[in-house]
């Protein structure tokens, strides 16, 4: 793939965009105004990248509505994807015995957890367990046995609890873990547990590699604390509004709420 060469105006020559709570409104849809932004930064000069922690199975229906034919980083930074190919160009996946440790340390300090794991590849399942929540309609395969996890190589292990919140949980994972796993929280009622030193970061790296462009080329924009990698790596962050406080705590701004378009309000204030 040949390097992207910036024209006009635009200041950046990568955008790098979150799905969820970014890019998406909560109907999972992308607005014709941001979708119209997008496409002026890119006729600019500019590659996109989302970079979501959905793995490829749970987006690219997104990216297909889109018209998205790029790259895409999912699964956390696991997988980098080829959007318009149909076609998975690198993937990461949890070292399993780690995992069945980190898991068992995790439960020694906060008791049972509810658990659903992502199986590797472009049609990798994800394996929802007794009490787990799946918000959404995204496609799940029940098991009851644990040791069903354990069957296929997996990108993510997610854990729920009946009584922690999400900054308690992934607290105490990070406590118990931190040293046989990444703990990353992503959402409402996602943590994750994925291949130690594995973030955003470490896969848009990768995809930005491969369009020749680099960490200081880059706008970012993301709403939760697994944003945090891909806003140290870029030359700028932009949280939204609606963002967790962990985020906008380092962000070097904080836009409209993904609700109010709060990418296409920065992008269009670029373009001039």
């Amino acid at each position: 793939m040949s390097a992207v060469s910036p024209s006009g105006r635009f200041p950046y020559r990568l955008v790098a965009t979150d799905l969820d709570g970014t890019l998406l409104r909560s109907d999972e849809s992308v607005s014709q105004r941001t979708r119209d932004a997008l496409a002026a930064a890119t006729a600019a000069g500019a590659a996109h990248i989302v970079v979501t922690g959905r793995a490829v199975p749970w987006t690219r229906h997104i990216l297909d509505d889109l018209g998205y034919d790029g790259l895409a980083v999912c699964g956390q930074g696991a997988q980098v994807y080829h959007a318009g190919e149909h076609r998975l160009l690198t993937s990461v996946t949890l070292d399993r015995q780690l995992a069945g440790v980190a898991l068992a340390k995790i439960e020694a300090e906060v008791g049972p957890l509810y658990l659903a794991a992502s199986r590797d590849g472009l049609d990798g399942d994800v394996l929802v367990g007794p009490g787990y929540a799946v918000g959404g309609t995204l496609p799940s395969v029940p098991f009851t046995d644990a040791s069903d996890l354990w069957t296929a190589p997996l990108n993510k292990i997610y854990i729920q609890h009946p009584e922690l919140s999400d900054d308690e949980l992934a607290e105490a994972a990070q406590q118990a873990a931190g040293g046989f796993v990444t703990v990353a929280m992503a959402g409402a009622g996602i943590v994750e547990l994925l291949p130690l030193g594995l973030s955003k970061a470490t896969g848009l790296s990768l995809a930005a590699r491969r369009l020749g462009v680099k960490g200081t080329d880059t706008l970012a924009f993301g709403d939760m604390p697994n944003d945090i990698p891909m806003f140290a790596w870029s030359a700028r962050g932009v949280a939204m509004a609606n963002a967790h406080g962990e985020l906008k705590a380092v962000a070097d701004e904080v836009t409209s709420s993904n609700e109010e378009d709060g990418v296409a309000v920065v992008l269009e204030r670029l373009l001039g």
